[in-house]
């Protein structure tokens, strides 16, 4: 697929397109610091096939999307720690100036309405899009969020300290471990990748854009976003959550709050399954997805 890119609230977005145009629409929101590279290549194209034309994109501050310029790096601990006191927190942009971003990639692409997309900080922007923009809104698939509830199950420490620390992108050889030993940590354990197959993902992903002020800034809008139990009350549309049993990175727990908290939603937990989209399990996802939508 080629990219491509447009204005979108403003900012200068990637996007790639697969599918027919005149086919209904599937925006694409990808996680934290994650390129939309990591929607696997085969998860667009089976959607696709099944006549949905599918739309991923880079969200503002990774990939080839615009970069924000900020005087100061916000820092995460402080933010955390205010908003669990329900101090006032000063962030960068937020997840709602991000969502923003999308509903402005459909009007670039003149799209009256579209079925959300979201994985993780995804999910928890396709969660802001449906309950706030319900005209825009077909259908709403949460994959591996949670509701931002501070009660509920969180990483363990070690995995938090492996996500908080990045190697400088010139010593590559560093970076590739790193980047390995995070995914061995927060990937789904019962469907482990090849270790070339991963490296070669982390390499290419890394030639392609390495931006850790945007990891920054996303992590710093989801917590300024904090409890969105009463968003979700709001949304009315078709939803289905889907959790892996096995993430460490966001517990199950934060799945199942989040379809206990959105009137009609379906849950779909799948055994084995961690913070990513292993290709074994890729064929069942999008097979969910299709179901949901198509009903």
């Amino acid at each position: 697929m080629s990219e491509k890119y447009l204005m979108a609230n403003g900012l200068r977005l990637c996007y790639e397109e697969f599918g027919s145009p005149c086919d209904p629409t599937i925006i694409l929101i990808m996680g934290l610091g994650t390129q939309m590279t990591s929607w696997p290549d085969t998860f667009c194209e089976t959607l696709a096939t099944n006549s949905y034309r599918v739309i991923r994109f880079d969200n503002r501050d990774i990939g080839l999307s615009e970069k924000i310029d900020t005087d100061k790096a916000p820092n995460l601990l402080s933010l955390m720690i205010r908003s669990r006191l329900g101090l006032q927190v000063s962030v960068p942009y937020t997840l709602r100036d991000m969502a923003r971003d999308t509903i402005g990639l459909l009007d670039a692409l003149s799209i009256e309405r579209a079925h959300w997309v979201g994985a993780s900080m995804g999910g928890m922007i396709a969660q802001l899009l449906a309950a706030e923009y319900p005209k825009r809104t077909l259908s709403l698939t949460s994959i591996m969020s949670t509701t931002g509830r501070h009660g509920l199950p969180q990483a363990p420490l070690r995995v938090l300290r492996q996500m908080s620390s990045r190697p400088s992108a010139q010593n590559k050889d560093a970076y590739v471990k790193h980047a390995m030993q995070t995914w061995a940590l927060i990937g789904s354990p019962d469907y482990p990748p090849e270790p070339d197959e991963l490296r070669a993902r982390i390499l290419k992903s890394l030639s392609r854009c390495y931006y850790p002020s945007g990891y920054r800034n996303q992590a710093a809008a989801i917590i300024e976003c904090g409890d969105r139990r009463g968003v979700l009350h709001r949304i009315t549309c078709p939803t289905l959550v889907i959790h892996g049993k096995a993430d460490i990175l966001v517990p199950v727990e934060g799945g199942i709050e989040t379809a206990q908290n959105i009137k009609n939603a379906k849950l779909e937990l799948i055994q084995g399954m961690g913070h990513d989209f292993p290709k074994q399990l890729v064929p069942k996802i999008v097979k969910m997805i299709i179901n949901h939508i198509d009903q």
